[in-house]
């Protein structure tokens, strides 16, 4: 009589187990199967690209509803430092060839997965209102108190437009009136709230917004060209979804995006 009753409970035991197996993978089975192949990129941008690339990333993800992706906007040379302390990047988006180079010397990115993607033009802006700036040389004025770049060591866009003041032999006398910003979009806002009285920018980023001018738009020979290449970082772990998005950015489609934006093609 034990012995029947150890079995018993035996088999009660393999079917109380089975039962819990077989709920268990039912449970499983209901996981949304989109979820299963999410994939997540993240994109190290220059802050001028922003509003561009918002839009390009809702139409992006629409197509791509498997794709999430997560931007990292800022100077380029703040970027391209992250890069290569280790911070997990799938791709690289830069406003300036030099500090791009400098991930390629590293061996961080590749030739053959990069591309110089983008053109942009360097302007004077003042806010909407002023009267007393009309030219780059009128920046030396006694009434002119503060003028706004990017940080030069990681600011492409400040780079350049220190380049041009000097090349336009006015960086001398206004240097003591600068004011530095962290990024092009910094600068834009000291200019909009008339905290300085004028600052150098890219064209796309004074488009933006109607609460400032522009002035004067620098001369190509003042200053480097001014290029935004792209490139797939090499340790990107969902290297085959960063291609895709890669030549996505590459295609007519996106292009017309950007150069609504003010940007020229490469």
């Amino acid at each position: 009589m034990f012995k029947h009753l150890k079995l018993g409970i035996m088999i009660l035991i393999v079917l109380i187990f089975t039962a819990a197996c077989s709920s268990s993978e039912s449970e499983k089975s209901k996981e949304p199967v989109a979820e299963k192949g999410k994939v997540e990129l993240t994109i190290s941008a220059a802050a001028s690209l922003k509003d561009a690339m918002d839009v390009i990333q809702a139409s992006y993800e629409d197509e791509h509803p498997e794709v999430t992706l997560t931007f990292n906007f800022g100077g380029s040379g703040s970027l391209q430092q992250q890069i290569s302390q280790g911070a997990p990047v799938d791709l690289f988006f830069s406003a300036a060839e030099d500090k791009f180079d400098l991930l390629v010397a590293e061996g961080m990115i590749t030739k053959d997965n990069s591309i110089d993607l983008l053109g942009n033009e360097l302007v004077l802006i003042v806010p909407e209102e002023d009267t007393t700036i009309k030219s780059f040389s009128d920046l030396t004025k006694e009434n002119v108190s503060k003028i706004s770049i990017g940080t030069p060591e990681i600011v492409p866009a400040g780079a350049y437009g220190k380049e041009a003041l000097e090349t336009m032999n006015l960086w001398n006398e206004v240097e003591s009136n600068i004011v530095y910003a962290k990024d092009v979009r910094q600068v834009l806002s000291y200019v909009e709230t008339g905290n300085v009285s004028a600052g150098i920018v890219y064209k796309t980023d004074a488009l933006l917004t109607d609460k400032v001018k522009i002035i004067a738009t620098a001369e190509a020979d003042t200053h480097t060209p001014i290029i935004y290449p792209v490139g797939i970082i090499n340790d990107s772990k969902n290297y085959d979804a960063t291609k895709e998005f890669y030549e996505y950015l590459q295609s007519d489609e996106t292009i017309e995006i950007f150069e609504d934006y003010g940007f020229t093609a490469q």
